[in-house]
């Protein structure tokens, strides 16, 4: 059986090197893609995930084994990365591509598994680019909630933990950040129809609300 994120932090804790870099394996791929939709320089995300990683090394023993420590690592990461960011004097935008391993971030928002035909699944893919079109022209706080809701999957509180906000705010900004999505896909030629995938589901790929 392998040992949940607590139990490596732990083994950490106490000195086991290999559990923290078991750590990093679970993680640094998410954490990476978060950086990127944030910087969209490749070389920067990765100069900043090994940021993000030897951050979290020093301060492991403030973790609380009662969170969920994808939150607790994701707060750090948005941190370093805000931090970046306002050095540079950028903006916050997610990365309209998709992911090199296929995934592509919302594209798996979209993801039908019951599509029977080449003609379907290429509709999709052209609703999924729309959509990640959409999410470009949203404002920083209302794209970083989107990624940590409907890509990382993160529960509300989870998202006010990483983010510093009150619940109500982290609320709200999803659901006009859902309401300007929604303008712009119609605006794109996405009306919603019968049959048709909503371009954001109200419930996440994990997480609970």
């Amino acid at each position: 059986m392998m040992p949940t994120d607590a139990e490596l932090v732990a083994s950490a804790l106490r000195g086991s090197e290999e559990a923290f870099r078991e750590l990093v394996v679970r993680f640094e791929r998410p954490v990476y893609a978060l950086i990127l939709r944030m910087v969209r320089e490749p070389e920067t995300a990765e100069d900043l995930a090994q940021e993000v990683f030897v951050k979290a090394f020093r301060r492991l023993s403030s973790y609380d084994p009662r969170r969920k420590f994808a939150s607790w690592l994701f707060k750090v990461a948005h941190n370093a990365t805000i931090d970046h960011l306002r050095r540079s004097e950028l903006d916050t935008v997610p990365l309209a591509a998709e992911q090199e391993d296929g995934e592509g971030g919302l594209l798996a928002v979209l993801a039908d598994a019951a599509a029977e035909s080449p003609a379907a699944a290429a509709e999709r893919r052209d609703m999924a680019r729309a959509l990640e079109r959409a999410i470009a022209g949203l404002r920083s706080e209302y794209r970083e909630a989107v990624l940590l809701r409907y890509v990382e999957g993160l529960a509300y509180q989870e998202i006010c933990e990483v983010l510093a906000l009150p619940i109500g705010t982290v609320k709200t900004n999803l659901h006009r950040a859902r309401k300007e999505l929604a303008d712009a896909m119609r605006a794109a030629g996405w009306a919603p129809a019968a049959g048709r995938t909503a371009p954001v589901a109200e419930t996440p790929r994990g997480g609970q609300p």
